[in-house]
């Protein structure tokens, strides 16, 4: 890893951070939410830090939160353009015109990074799990992984399991991986209430769209074969009657329609209902008045939803793979991902057992609540002022 130092020499004006926001003008995904919630909560901590993000809609991004439009931020627009352009020479351009002292990106370093860079790197489940990952994606994420680890001022990632797994696939010393964890939103992600009326609570959405408050089962996460969602379908037809309505909610992959297949096969369409895309009030809506949460991905770097169902006083069932049950805390019931007998049987002992819904939801909530993302940010902040401690006093 390079030293940050040497680059720093002779400075006297604030340090100015560059972050690399693209993922904000894409669809909902893990490191999307991860940059929002973590420098919403950064930016406001760290005073003496400039922070430059760059995305195609500055103009939206100050407008999704009142910390992007701080006197100490600036949303500076990065045209729309594949990979290759953003990390061969956009990021590279904007870094020099905005004089950033430390860029930091997510996965993989430029190909040209003008100095230092801080590199997040949520999972390497493409070297663990290749059977999930095109064979290019796999070329390209393992050539770009390795020279980025090697290459990076600081390594951050978001749990101790994808800490391990870096020290173990690339020599990493872990004390050198910064675990900057993901939190969760706990005024969009709470339990219902029964004191609140059906507008907080949000309980005509969930009607709105077709299902009824606490009569259904969900699991949140693109259809995909990783996801796990044929062995959810299978595990769900094993259920006994009459069944709650199984809700899924994920973007399509159209390359895989196996699941929808399954569905078919089995004849469970009139009780499995898929919708696509959801709007922001409607997830937390849909996650809080669910029976119970359903999450047995095969693998996952951290596992937002099952934080979030966590935070919703839901009752959970997930993998005991890779991330899942240290997110979890000890506040789910985690079965094999493979054996759709095993997550049926775990569904089974939620629905019938109230005492055991009860303690699950409480150590739910107890788990949330430590998961912040103020703790986040303090610790990415923490890795960012050790990184300047070399820089002399303005």
């Amino acid at each position: 890893m390079t030293t940050p130092i040497s680059s720093l020499a002779g400075m006297t004006r604030r340090p100015r951070i560059g972050v690399d926001f693209h993922t904000f003008d894409g669809r909902p995904q893990g490191s999307r939410g991860h940059l929002l919630g973590i420098y919403r909560e950064a930016v406001r901590r760290a005073p003496e830090y400039d922070f430059v993000f760059f995305c195609a809609q500055p103009v939206e991004l100050r407008e999704a939160d009142p910390a992007f439009a701080l006197a100490n931020v600036r949303c500076v627009e990065m045209h729309r353009a594949g990979g290759l352009a953003r990390l061969g020479w956009q990021l590279a351009l904007l870094r020099r015109r905005h004089q950033v002292d430390l860029l930091h990106v997510q996965s993989r370093l430029p190909l040209l990074a003008l100095g230092p860079c801080a590199l997040t790197i949520h999972d390497t489940l493409f070297e663990t799990h290749p059977q999930f990952f095109t064979k290019g994606f796999l070329r390209m994420a393992r050539l770009t992984s390795r020279r980025s680890v090697r290459g990076a001022a600081l390594l951050m990632t978001v749990s101790e399991f994808s800490r391990r797994e870096m020290a173990r696939l690339y020599g990493v010393d872990p004390a050198q991986v910064t675990i900057t964890g993901n939190g969760v939103d706990l005024a969009r992600f709470h339990p219902a209430s029964a004191e609140a009326g059906d507008d907080w609570n949000g309980a005509d959405l969930v009607r709105a769209l077709g299902v009824t408050p606490g009569e259904y089962l969900i699991t949140v996460g693109g259809v995909e074969p990783r996801k796990n969602h044929l062995n959810l379908v299978r595990a769900f037809a094993r259920l006994a009657e009459p069944r709650p309505r199984l809700l899924i909610v994920g973007q399509r992959d159209l390359e895989h329609d196996d699941v929808f297949a399954e569905v078919e096969k089995l004849g469970l369409g009139s009780e499995i209902t898929f919708i696509e895309r959801v709007a922001d009030a409607e997830l937390p809506a849909l996650v809080r008045h669910a029976r119970a949460f359903v999450h047995p991905s095969f693998a996952e770097g951290f596992g937002m939803p099952v934080l979030e169902a966590l935070a919703s006083g839901v009752p959970v069932v997930t993998s005991n793979t890779t991330a899942l049950a240290e997110v979890a805390g000890g506040a789910a019931l985690t079965i094999a991902p493979d054996d759709p007998k095993a997550i049926a049987d775990a569904i089974e002992r939620l629905l019938s057992d109230a005492g055991l819904r009860q303690r699950l939801c409480a150590l739910g909530l107890e788990v949330a609540a430590r998961q912040g993302w103020d703790a986040a940010a303090r610790s990415l902040l923490g890795a960012f002022r050790r990184f300047f401690a070399g820089r002399p006093p303005a």
